[in-house]
């Protein structure tokens, strides 16, 4: 059997910071386009491969193949059974689990499409996933369910929660700082929103048997003209994690409900949210492979794309996701290897 340690410091090796992932679909391309059992695409730098056995269901096992940038963390280091290195966890250890499968696994029970993907570390309008099902959306619709490689140290992190960044801004009035009285400090109105962010008490929310943590916190704060000068403009920009039960209209609508008025509103982005979905039988197959409860994911990830077009998805990676983007990111060899045993049962038996 192939060292997935060993193949993942083989991709760490490979620098693959958002935009710069060519290298990295080059190298995937090279280890899959001989397989005989694949047909393989290539759409800019997202790379798919899909087995095509006439399966009566279909399965998308998928991960991004770009890194946030390198943080005296380039270059892979093995050290006994922990390997060290920019995208170990987040996720060249995915990446290695889903091309050893796409490699090796030659009959599967169900129809498996592999898909490497760029640009998920950034904006929206660069995301690999977008890109595919705005331009060949044949290679991923008929995927009946998706799990992305996330990492999730090989335990089922259902569903996302979504996202959503509002913009308040308060106005005042100019004047000399020795003469305050005679202006309107729109730093000082931000105050009571404020407060009303420190007294909020978020909701947990229990779907289908995980617990959603919902969060509204000030994430960013500007004001100010000059050291002696009362500002006339301050802006608070407030992000709202919600859970999978509201729309990204109803989430809109309780952050404006929470905050109260300003002299200017404006939603600045927002992503919807994912249902778990454990229902469907073949994660629910995924979950009792993993031999761990599931737990709901807080964070936002592409789950949430593939559940927009009607595919449900979950997150199950090796590799723990409070080391992602960290100067200690790493990885360990027995999530690497619990990862591949579950996703290999999952696709060779079907469920």
């Amino acid at each position: 059997m192939t060292d997935l340690l060993a193949l993942t410091a083989e991709l760490v090796d490979i620098p693959s910071v958002s935009h710069d992932e060519q290298a990295i679909t080059d190298h995937l391309a090279g280890l899959l386009s001989g397989v005989p059992w694949l047909t393989v695409a290539r759409v800019g730098e997202n790379l798919v491969a899909r087995t095509e056995l006439g399966r009566d269901r279909r399965i998308a096992l998928a991960g991004h193949t770009d890194t946030v940038p390198v943080n005296g963390n380039a270059g892979a280091r093995i050290d006994g059974d922990v390997l060290w290195g920019i995208g170990s966890a987040d996720m060249k250890a995915g990446l290695a689990v889903l091309v050893e499968l796409a490699r090796t696994v030659s009959d599967p029970a169900v129809d498996v499409t592999y898909v490497f993907y760029e640009c998920e570390e950034v904006d929206a309008r660069f995301n690999g996933i977008s890109r595919l099902f705005a331009e060949r959306p044949q290679l991923l619709s008929d995927a009946d369910v998706a799990v992305l490689g996330e990492p999730t140290q090989a335990r089922v992190e259902a569903g996302c929660q979504g996202t959503l960044r509002m913009s308040y801004v308060f106005h005042g009035t100019r004047a000399h700082s020795a003469r305050a009285w005679l202006g309107r400090n729109a730093i000082h109105r931000i105050g009571p929103a404020l407060r009303r962010l420190e007294e909020y008490q978020a909701r947990r929310v229990v779907i289908d048997g995980c617990e959603y943590h919902e969060g509204l916190q000030a994430v960013f704060v500007d004001g100010g003209v000059a050291g002696n000068v009362v500002p006339d403009r301050a802006e608070l920009l407030i992000n709202h994690r919600f859970a999978p039960d509201r729309s990204p209209a109803e989430a809109e609508a309780h952050v404006r409900e929470v905050m109260g008025d300003a002299d200017e509103v404006a939603l600045v982005d927002v992503a919807p949210a994912a249902r778990p979905g454990l229902d469907h039988p073949l994660l629910a197959g995924l979950v009792t492979r993993s031999g761990d409860v599931p737990r709901a994911k807080l964070g936002w990830t592409d789950v949430a794309r593939f559940t927009a077009n009607g595919i449900p998805a979950t997150n199950f990676g090796p590799g723990d996701p409070e080391l992602a983007h960290t100067a200690d990111e790493r990885v360990e060899r027995w999530s690497i290897d619990a990862a591949h045993a579950a996703l290999r049962g999952l696709i060779s038996d079907g469920g």
